[in-house]
């Protein structure tokens, strides 16, 4: 009997704990069916497509991109990009103005061993088939060398991208120029810091006014201010195995979380301040354009919570359980 109550509880946790993040209105969480995507390490809503997301593996996968429906988990598409060369580490991947698509070959996990990355843009496909789409190739260097990075945006309203690269102390975030250019060498540079958490993915929301970034186990949000960033709030995110992947609804109400992995899960959370409004900015902000830089980006403090409610419900059954069987 007590291995079975043992047993029960578990199951109670365990149920417990499975249940999914909730979401604004609209966006509920899906799993990446397809098999052929193992390590999505990009996600990004859709403008012209409803419940769309596109994504992608890391290395050695080839010049892909997917688009997933979020009410199926089924790719409907896979683009092949042409007019660039063999991908080395996707990383990333945003929607500019205009529905353009780009993808961050961005990737070194050998620690800033090459001299330089890529970026490619195409446009988004109109039609959700499978299709062959000629991509734009840039080269990308970094003012004070090459590093290792997962996280790419664009800003919606100014077209402009921007990188956070990816360090254990906490990286930078990158701005590239107003304009990239095919005809030479593309150089980002840092303007403003991003302590406290090691980037894995970032995305800014539908207004261009509030950035996100995550590592693996945690968040941080930002009020965009131009690019020079002002902290805002650390922000509790589900807890999926190696978190790779965020981006913003398209109504800039929720943000989606992915992992990388076979079957992999995407989940919700509610989008920091009411989901795209302007953000407050200029409080309790420093020069260097950090705010309120308490605790660390790293720390679970929305599922540390849920999961000590989670616990406690678990042990109150098990409790009342007890109880129910030594009346019987």
């Amino acid at each position: 009997m007590r291995r079975s109550l043992a047993f029960l509880a578990a199951g109670l946790l365990v149920g417990a704990l499975a249940l999914p993040a909730a979401a604004a209105d609209g966006d509920e969480g899906f799993t990446i069916s397809d098999p052929r995507i193992t390590e999505s390490s990009g996600l990004a809503a859709s403008r012209q497509h409803p419940g769309i997301y596109w994504t992608h593996n890391d290395s050695d996968d080839g010049a892909f991109i997917y688009a997933v429906d979020s009410r199926t988990g089924k790719t409907v598409a896979t683009v092949t990009l042409t007019g660039v060369g063999r991908p080395r580490d996707v990383e990333a991947i945003s929607i500019g103005p205009g529905n353009q698509i780009y993808v961050g070959d961005i990737g070194d996990n050998l620690g800033g061993s090459w001299p330089y990355v890529w970026i490619y843009k195409l446009p988004e496909p109109e039609q959700l088939r499978d299709q062959t789409i000629r991509a734009t190739q840039y080269v990308v260097k970094y003012s004070d060398g090459p590093r290792n990075a997962e996280s790419l945006v664009v800003h919606p309203r100014t077209g402009r991208v921007y990188i956070v690269d990816k360090n254990e102390k906490g990286g930078h975030l990158y701005e590239g120029p107003a304009g990239l250019s095919t005809s030479g060498t593309n150089i980002f540079k840092p303007i403003a810091p991003v302590p406290d958490l090691e980037a894995t993915d970032a995305a800014l929301s539908p207004d261009g006014e509030q950035l996100v970034v995550r590592s693996y186990f945690g968040a941080i949000a930002y009020d965009w201010n131009g690019g020079r960033i002002k902290r805002l709030e650390r922000l509790g995110v589900p807890f999926l195995g190696q978190g790779e992947s965020v981006t913003y609804t398209d109504d800039g109400k929720t943000l989606m979380f992915g992992a990388e992995g076979t079957d992999s899960p995407v989940k919700p959370e509610d989008a920091p301040g009411g989901g795209g409004s302007k953000s407050p900015s200029g409080k309790g902000s420093s020069a260097d354009g950090i705010s309120d830089s308490t605790g660390t980006g790293d720390g679970l403090d929305g599922n540390v919570k849920t999961g000590a409610i989670v616990v406690v419900a678990a042990a109150a059954a098990l409790f009342g359980l007890r109880r129910l069987f030594r009346r019987s």
